[in-house]
């Protein structure tokens, strides 16, 4: 799942980049910045003058902003502490910042082992402020959980601290709650709880609670693959489903009248095609007579999320039939035809392929449990990669197409 968007800061000086040599007066540069970062910390300790502490909190942000100036606080393990409680206290201005720093600092997965080092607490501290409906900087926790939740130790300890929760409260149900529900927090959108679901969902346990039948979760998620208003929520909602869709168990029960779930992942892939009305018989009703300014989903990534998960439905022989029931193919085939992004197309071709190609032997109608030989496992992953150069030569070619000609030139 896509990172947090760190938070820009004013660059500092530092150390120069790995590998290279480092002269005597950049040793004493390093040892000078060093100490002055070590001067920082009482200025971010509970009891400090508000001014100042506020002062200190700028600096340590503007000290993220660049990679020497992140690498330089990892060996500061009491201002990594100190920056942890600011940013879990009550006071706006000051805690805002420190959390703003933590997004930076947590955007570096080799700086989440320091940072985890120095407060163990962590993730389990911004989930409080997350999830907290008064919190001001709500966002900016969230945005830390979403960048550490892609290690699977953070990741683990989330999950623990969402098991956690208070007696009768399901965590996870709170995290759900929050990020379904329009205006939780009146002064933080809390967009970035989609990608930190999305990265819960890559375990058992979290997928377990998002499948319960008795829960309705999935069906609350599904309006969101088309939340008009963040393209970080949209991709987390989406990159949940398909993690949700690896479980091929809960196929019948995911594209059956219960929860009803293609035509979520086909209408934002979905233009504004008119189809003969054979064709517009074959759709789900949600697909029909769409207005002639219907636009695709506009990120490239979440479009291949949703065909991935499609793709993920079809592993079943009964699920493979009723995708292709429900009129997918039409869709796929006019997306083909629209797909600017090759790396896109590449794999809306693979799933068209499902749908229309002949069903696989006996003993391997799940895709998801057959197992591929070695030899012809390496020769996949062979043609995988000359489609990737592939696509990446198209790329270079689209974008050289799209360069406006020197000044002077003359236009074949």
């Amino acid at each position: 799942m896509r990172e947090a968007a760190a938070y820009a800061g004013a660059s500092a000086g530092g150390v120069g980049p790995a590998g290279s040599l480092i002269s005597e007066a950049e040793a004493e540069a390093e040892a000078e910045a060093e100490a002055e970062a070590a001067k920082l910390l009482p200025f971010l300790t509970p009891g400090a003058r508000a001014d100042l502490q506020a002062a200190a909190a700028r600096h340590v942000l503007a000290l993220t902003g660049s990679g020497p100036g992140r690498t330089l606080l990892t060996g500061q393990a009491a201002l990594l502490r100190a920056l942890v409680e600011l940013a879990a206290a009550p006071v706006s201005a000051p805690a805002r910042d420190a959390a703003r720093a933590l997004v930076n600092l947590t955007a570096d997965p080799c700086l989440h082992d320091p940072l985890l080092a120095a407060e163990p607490g962590l993730p389990a501290r911004l989930l409080n402020r997350a999830l907290d409906p008064q919190c001001p900087w709500a966002e900016e926790a969230a945005a830390v959980l979403a960048n550490l939740s892609r290690e699977p130790g953070p990741c683990a300890a989330l999950m623990e601290a969402l098991g956690a929760a208070e007696p009768g409260e399901s965590g996870l149900e709170q995290l759900v709650q929050a990020l379904c529900t329009p205006g939780y927090n009146a002064r933080a959108p809390l967009h970035y709880l989609g990608p930190v679901l999305s990265n819960l969902s890559q375990r058992p346990g979290a997928r377990a609670f998002l499948l319960d039948p008795n829960r309705c979760v999935v069906q609350r998620l599904l309006p969101l693959t088309q939340y008009p208003d963040s393209t970080v929520r949209r991709g987390g909602v989406v990159g949940t489903l398909r993690n949700c869709c690896f479980e091929h168990r809960h196929h019948e029960w995911l594209l059956g009248p219960e929860v009803d779930i293609l035509p979520f992942l086909l209408l934002p892939l979905a233009g504004p095609e008119d189809f003969s009305e054979e064709e517009m018989e074959r759709l789900p009703v949600d697909l029909q007579y769409l207005p002639p300014d219907k636009q695709r989903e506009p990120d490239a990534a979440i479009r291949k999320m949703l065909i991935e998960t499609v793709m993920l439905l079809t592993a079943t022989a009964p699920g493979r039939q009723q995708v292709r029931d429900q009129g997918a193919y039409l869709i796929l085939r006019e997306l083909h035809s629209w797909e600017p992004e090759p790396h896109v197309r590449v794999t809306c071709e693979k799933l068209i392929q499902v749908l229309i190609g002949d069903e696989p032997e006996h003993g391997m109608e799940n895709l998801l449990e057959v197992r591929v030989p070695e030899d012809v496992e390496q020769q996949l992953q062979q043609l995988d990669l000359q489609e990737q150069e592939q696509c990446k030569r198209e790329q270079q070619e689209r974008e050289l197409a799209s360069e406006p000609p020197a000044e002077g030139a003359v236009p074949p």
